[in-house]
């Protein structure tokens, strides 16, 4: 049986260490390659042609959404397994539409790892349980109506709500388990977005589109 070739792309030491050494101990998996950001994943991937890159999201330089869509591209045949901290539904669904073909949230077990490993390559699709429910809902969602600013995205929007209901950029962090840092970038997105020049505005909007009444 061959082995299967993995390229490993995170930009953290002790991840990819740690994941190279897991798979090198293992029969049937050679590691074809790693890389610390995105654009030297795609590097290491166009290079060795390995069955199977395993990407985090966040990297340097090229995030991994950009750097599955570049290797979707350039070499198709690669299965994309995604290995990240976040299962946030925007993260995963644009992780899908790049080409990734699994989802997993750091923390798997490894035996969950190297199970989603083979699957992908084996042309699976393979979701981790903190995903899986939100992939379900995304699929037996019922058809969309028309919602409120449709240029948002789902979390956009579930600021926005939270804006409107009167709650602060540290609050609304805290309901959605989101940083204050990224509450704040959201809001940024949001005023953008939506052409107004506070977030007095946008609430005033958000209000009269319905928003922010619990």
């Amino acid at each position: 049986m061959t082995a299967l070739r993995v390229v490993i792309a995170d930009d953290h030491p002790i991840v990819r260490e740690g994941m190279a050494a897991l798979l090198n101990s293992l029969p049937g998996f050679t590691v074809a390659g790693i890389a610390a950001d995105g654009r030297a994943a795609v590097r290491e991937v166009v290079t060795t042609r390995p069955d199977v890159a395993v990407l985090d999201l966040r990297m340097p330089g090229l995030d991994g959404i950009a750097a599955t869509k570049e290797i979707a591209r350039a070499a198709p045949e690669v299965a994309v397994l995604v290995l990240t901290m976040f299962s946030d539904d925007d993260s995963v669904f644009a992780a899908m539409r790049a080409g990734a073909r699994g989802y997993l949230v750091k923390g798997a077990e490894q035996d969950e790892i190297v199970r989603a490993i083979r699957a992908v390559a084996a042309g699976e699709a393979i979701f981790g349980p903190a995903v899986a429910q939100q992939v379900l809902d995304f699929l037996t969602a019922p058809p969309a109506t028309d919602e409120p600013f449709p240029e948002l995205t789902r979390r956009e929007r579930e600021i926005l709500d939270l804006l409107a209901a009167g709650l602060p950029n540290g609050a609304i962090g805290r309901r959605l388990g989101l940083a204050a840092k990224t509450v704040a970038n959201n809001v940024s997105a949001i005023l953008a977005k939506l052409q107004v020049a506070d977030r007095a505005a946008a609430i005033i909007r958000a209000r009269d589109a319905g928003l922010g009444r619990g």
